[in-house]
């Protein structure tokens, strides 16, 4: 055999190295193209409920009722209802739920859950210092029976 004649064998395991960095090159680029979806995914959540939230913050605190801006002339709101939050005067407790009546004499059924944050000024209270004639805010995610599974309740103190 000559020096310049290379046997068979010493040519695989360099041709097994390229296709095993290879593969691991894919996956890696498969694992980082994963988490790049997944950020952009929670990402454009995170932004849809802060637009969202934002949108209706002067309804949710009892601001103007056309909004800090105005609102568009010739555009009725008064049809439509806000999902995520409400305003209003609590006219009815029950063991999981209660009552509130908000503008329009619109009555709205607020679920409250362990994990609902309840505030009146700085310091948190309980479901059972609720009392019928509080005003309250809520703030929450709509159920598919029209309730609100509400996060925080915070109680006025007027």
């Amino acid at each position: 055999m000559s020096i310049e004649e290379k046997p068979k064998n010493e040519e695989r395991p360099q041709h097994k190295d390229r296709l095993k960095w290879f593969i691991l090159g894919f996956c890696g680029l498969l694992i980082i193209l994963l988490i790049l979806g997944l950020g952009i995914f929670i990402g454009e959540g995170k932004a849809r409920f802060s637009y969202r939230w934002a949108e209706n913050y002067h309804k949710n605190f009892g601001g103007p009722r056309g909004g800090f801006m105005g609102g568009a002339p010739g555009f009725p709101d008064r049809d439509f209802i806000e999902g995520h939050g409400a305003f209003g005067e609590i006219i009815k407790i029950n063991d999981s739920d209660l009552v509130i009546k908000g503008k329009d004499d619109v009555e709205r059924i607020i679920t409250i859950s362990n994990e609902t944050t309840i505030k009146k000024a700085r310091e948190n209270i309980k479901k059972e210092d609720l009392k019928v004639g509080d005003f309250i805010t809520v703030i929450g995610s709509p159920d598919s029976q029209g309730r609100i599974a509400a996060k925080l309740i915070r109680v006025f103190p007027f």
